[in-house]
């Protein structure tokens, strides 16, 4: 039984590890990457508030800057420069795409949280 046990500790320990590192994007030299917005299975992240306002964290873990694009039905909303090494939350509504657009290489982190609706 304590086998048993300790093998359900060490699954969930390797899924929870495995699901931080599907949040990390590498981001090459003049590459626009979707993050959210485009449909099932073309996401590059899974936002599990797509049916109401949520809060998409960005995390730049490069040393180089990257452009945070948010669009409603193809028109552009807001644009800012994540600069390296920062960290910042983007309030996303309902229906809102999230793009990483970036000149030079980059890394960054993305995770989502439920926003006020």
């Amino acid at each position: 039984m304590k086998k048993y046990i300790l093998l359900f500790v060490i699954l969930f320990a390797l899924q929870s590890y495995a699901q931080k590192d599907k949040t990390i994007f590498e981001l090459k030299p003049s590459q626009s990457m979707s993050i959210t917005g485009k449909g099932p299975g073309q996401d590059a992240a899974i936002n599990p508030y797509t049916d109401r306002n949520s809060i998409a964290i960005i995390e730049n873990l490069s040393k180089n800057n990257f452009t945070v694009r948010v669009q409603y039905q193809g028109n552009i909303v807001k644009t800012f420069v994540m600069e390296a090494d920062k960290k910042t939350m983007v309030s996303l509504k309902k229906g809102y795409e999230l793009y990483l657009d970036s000149d030079l290489e980059a890394k960054a982190k993305v995770a989502f949280r439920d926003g006020v609706n």
